[in-house]
């Protein structure tokens, strides 16, 4: 099982979700949030190795909550 951290302040909760949405068919999610982190859980369910959907999810997410805070104002 792969874990990895985001931080609340840094990251968008709606963005995490958005990213396992999109890489939910490559690997099996756990989600957990804590007042300091959004923690994702997730084991590879195919032939996509976990460090690369570790990378890709962090992309997406990444580039989600940038895309989210442009357009607040």
């Amino acid at each position: 099982m792969t874990e990895l951290r985001f931080k609340t302040d840094l990251y968008s909760g709606f963005a995490i979700d958005s990213a396992v949405k999109v890489y939910g068919e490559y690997a099996d999610f756990d989600l957990e949030k804590t007042d300091e982190e959004y923690i994702v859980r997730f084991t590879p369910t195919g032939d996509f190795p976990a460090d690369a959907i570790a990378d890709e999810l962090g992309n997406y997410a990444l580039g989600a909550t940038v895309e989210e805070r442009g357009t607040e104002k």
